[in-house]
């Protein structure tokens, strides 16, 4: 699954520049350069997205970037998200999540909160719950 949102940079009139990401109408920021307002819009989307999943709320895929720039989540985010989504596409519960990784509901629940700081094994075992496995890229 991609984890990259695009967003609209606008400059303003007195300096620096708007952004808005796209996916999401609550996702707006600022910044002074484009480079600032890049990292403030990886800030946001990851706030975003943190505090959807953390509501339980629906969280929409990606738009096609269609030459905007796009920013990516923190890491601890993308895991939770990527776990979360996954197991929703294969229409699974987190119950029968918790029985694949012979655990308890509320540790199968925090492999997908975003404030989770879960272990490369675990990560591994949910993947393979899943009927994935786990890759790391550094882009």
């Amino acid at each position: 699954m991609n984890t990259a949102y695009p967003y609209t940079l606008e400059p303003q009139e007195g300096g620096g520049y708007v952004v808005q990401l796209v996916d999401f109408e609550e996702g707006f920021t600022e910044g002074s350069t484009e480079e600032e307002a890049a990292f403030n819009a990886a800030e946001v989307l990851s706030l975003v997205i943190e505090q959807r999943l953390a509501d339980g709320r629906a969280i929409p895929l990606p738009s096609p970037g269609e030459g905007r720039s796009v920013a990516y989540p923190q890491a601890r985010v993308q895991v939770a998200l990527l776990l979360r989504k996954t197991r929703e596409e294969q229409g699974r519960t987190l119950a029968e999540m918790a029985r694949a990784l012979q655990t308890s509901w509320p540790s199968a629940q925090r492999l997908e909160q975003a404030t989770a700081n879960p272990t490369l094994k675990q990560l591994e075992r949910a993947a393979a719950a899943l009927g994935k496995r786990l890759s790391i890229t550094l882009d």
